[in-house]
């Protein structure tokens, strides 16, 4: 990704560093309208391509506010993992590069909206349901093996939690009406761009990422002797201060973790 490398080094010292942060509160904001009127969103805030077109332009920023589902228990869940997510994509991407992914589909999602009313002439009120999506798809092509506890109880892993939903929209994108079509496509621009563009996105994997990052510690002298690094991100407690670190039971050897990775590394084992 030529192009975005050199983004990032024109414009990267402009990136909003911890964006999930504030994505999570602007949910927050909504989860109160919501609670407080349910109607005002759908009225005053939502997509609505033809109430933008006649001044009302706020509800091009508005309309990410709408939590992802209504029921407080779910809305949670959901926003601890999307906040999951996209911290970890921006530790692992750097917040230049998450930031054009997350703003990628949000425009992208606002152009869903523009070009439906254009063809049926009807205002779609789409939200950030299918950036949300996208947000889970990038975290399970980077850490595909990571798991999830599905009902709380079954672990599974992202790569087929992934799996099963790019099948649900497959079958939705076909039997679909052009509405859903053209939001499926425009929505999830962001993770086609990123992820099927080019064949060097594996760069970007956890392991490429690593694997580089030891080979500059090997090529560059070192400034201080570290008594402690993760197995799986290198990281040292020169990196991070409020970091902790653990010498895993299960695995076959002297193999340290950070806490991050303490419990979702894959055990090595001896043959």
């Amino acid at each position: 990704m030529n192009w975005l490398n050199k983004l990032e080094r024109k414009f990267g010292k402009y990136a909003i560093h911890n964006l999930m942060y504030y994505i999570v509160i602007l949910y927050a904001v909504g989860v109160f309208v919501n609670i407080v009127n349910p109607y005002f969103y759908s009225l005053h805030l939502s997509l609505n391509a033809e109430r933008i077109l006649h001044g009302e332009v706020w509800r091009l920023v508005t309309f990410m506010i709408k939590p992802p589902d209504s029921s407080l228990i779910f809305v949670i869940f959901a926003l601890y993992l999307y906040y999951m997510i996209g911290t970890n994509l921006e530790r692992q991407w750097g917040a230049f590069r998450f930031n054009i992914y997350f703003f990628t589909g949000i425009i992208g999602t606002i152009a869903a909206a523009f070009v439906l009313y254009a063809i049926t002439g009807y205002s779609y009120a789409l939200d950030t349901n299918y950036l949300n999506m996208s947000l889970f798809f990038a975290f399970a092509a980077t850490y595909p093996d990571y798991q999830l506890l599905l009902f709380f109880i079954i672990p599974i892993k992202m790569k087929y939690l992934a799996m099963l939903d790019g099948l649900y929209y497959i079958v939705a994108f076909f039997t679909g009406g052009i509405a859903v079509k053209v939001a499926i496509v425009l929505s999830l621009a962001n993770f086609i761009i990123y992820f099927f563009s080019t064949r060097n996105y594996r760069k970007l994997s956890p392991y490429e990422m690593k694997r580089k990052r030891e080979y500059r510690q090997q090529v560059k002298a070192p400034k201080s002797i570290t008594k402690h690094k993760c197995a799986i991100c290198g990281r040292t407690e020169k990196d991070d201060d409020n970091l902790e670190f653990r010498f895993c039971s299960k695995c076959d050897g002297n193999y340290e973790y950070c806490s991050e990775h303490l419990y979702t590394h894959q055990h090595i084992k001896k043959q």
